[in-house]
């Protein structure tokens, strides 16, 4: 516990003194140098220098050795794969994109394997350096039949034997989590969301979905499927049926990023002819810097936040969370103007009130989400120094 406890210190603040790892821990000089030389003797800390600059001796300064393991997350999407490779430390020492535009030919166990191969490389490190992997996916791969669900626009992802593929293509530990799910840890871990234990995060970006944390722990539900919130029935939009097959529904529908240009131009808002994801973000960040001076700009965010409340309130009902992170490039795009009209509107459609903010984590956040979980239990697998 106290060898724990004092990585966990070190990795913190950085560097430490052995004088100071032992008025934060309460040890005495005798014992915090023991669990020193323990430590630095199982290749998990460093002498990094001495103070300098202060009355008296300088004193040996320690880190975290960030060479001691290594881990992987990787981000996948229908367009690419987004892998990167991480010291203890959380540092990101190597990154690789690998495209996957429509249906390829090569198998998605070669794409897995060959962008989680381009991350090594970039880190300088072989295959077997990497402790442990971490994949995030839209939807979620059922417990009991194995097979991804809520994700039919990802081509390739289906087969009810890829996981047996995927486990013989890699030789280190490997987990799949929800791509929502895993911008939630970053916000835990990192960002707007640190020292809540009970909060809802909204991702918005080409689909809507949010994050359900309860207890400080994330809830999946029986097949994976909690916070597919994009197929929640709600008012204002017609109501949708088989879902699954059509891969929408009703909040999808009313305040997915199809909707943002759809009501741009409804007010006399001209779109421009891209992606819907890149015209809703571009639109609310017009929206958010110039809506005092334009009278339809503030009427896109009104409407648009009206939107968000809307689904939103079902989901309060439900769970009464202490926060709702506000994430995904087009909320993000609305910033303050945005949520604080949601939070107003909110104020109306629900009976408990939790506080909004925007995502802080904006860099790649589910792949940062996936790195931290792999970081995770690779710290508890090798700073355990009593095995």
């Amino acid at each position: 516990m106290n060898d724990r406890a004092a990585l966990d210190l070190l990795l913190a603040h950085g560097t430490l003194s052995r004088t100071r790892i032992g008025k934060l821990t309460g040890l005495s000089k005798p014992t915090a140098s023991q669990l020193l030389a323990r430590l630095e003797a199982a290749g998990l800390v460093v002498a990094t220098g001495t103070t300098e600059g202060r009355p008296g001796p300088n004193a040996q300064l320690y880190a975290v050795n960030a060479g001691a393991a290594h881990a992987a997350g990787l981000d996948v999407n229908p367009q690419r794969i987004l892998a990167a490779v991480a010291d203890i430390t959380g540092a990101t020492v190597g990154r690789f994109e690998l495209p996957t535009p429509g249906r390829r030919s090569d198998g998605v166990a070669t794409q897995v394997t060959d962008a989680l191969e381009g991350a090594v490389k970039a880190a300088g490190l072989a295959r077997g350096d990497v402790h442990r992997v971490v994949i995030g996916t839209p939807g979620a791969f059922d417990p009991s039949t194995g097979r991804l669900r809520y994700a039919s626009h990802l081509p390739g992802w289906h087969s009810p034997a890829l996981l047996d593929e995927l486990a013989g293509a890699l030789p280190m530990p490997v987990e799949y989590e929800n791509d929502v799910n895993l911008a939630a840890v970053a916000e835990q871990r990192l960002g707007a969301a640190r020292g809540h234990d009970d909060f809802v995060l909204l991702w918005n970006q080409e689909g809507l979905g949010a994050s359900l944390v309860i207890g400080g722990r994330l809830h999946r539900g029986f097949t994976g499927g909690a916070g597919e919130v994009g197929f929640l029935p709600v008012p204002g939009t017609p109501l949708v049926r088989q879902v699954v097959k059509a891969n929408s529904g009703g909040f999808q529908e009313l305040a997915g990023a199809q909707s943002v240009p759809r009501l741009a131009r409804s007010l006399g808002i001209e779109t421009p002819e891209q992606p819907y994801a890149d015209v809703a973000a571009a639109l609310l960040t017009k929206a958010a810097a110039e809506h005092g001076e334009d009278p339809r700009l503030a009427e896109l965010l009104r409407l648009f936040a009206q939107r968000l409340a809307t689904g939103l309130a079902s989901v309060t009902a439900v769970l009464d969370p202490e926060l709702i992170v506000l994430a995904g490039g087009v909320t993000a795009a609305g910033g303050e103007p945005l949520r604080a009209l949601v939070q107003a509107e909110l104020a109306e459609l629900a009976a408990s009130r939790p506080r909004l903010v925007v995502g802080e984590v904006r860099e790649h956040p589910v792949l940062r989400g996936a790195l931290e979980s792999a970081l995770a239990t690779t710290r508890d697998e090798v700073f355990d120094t009593s095995r």
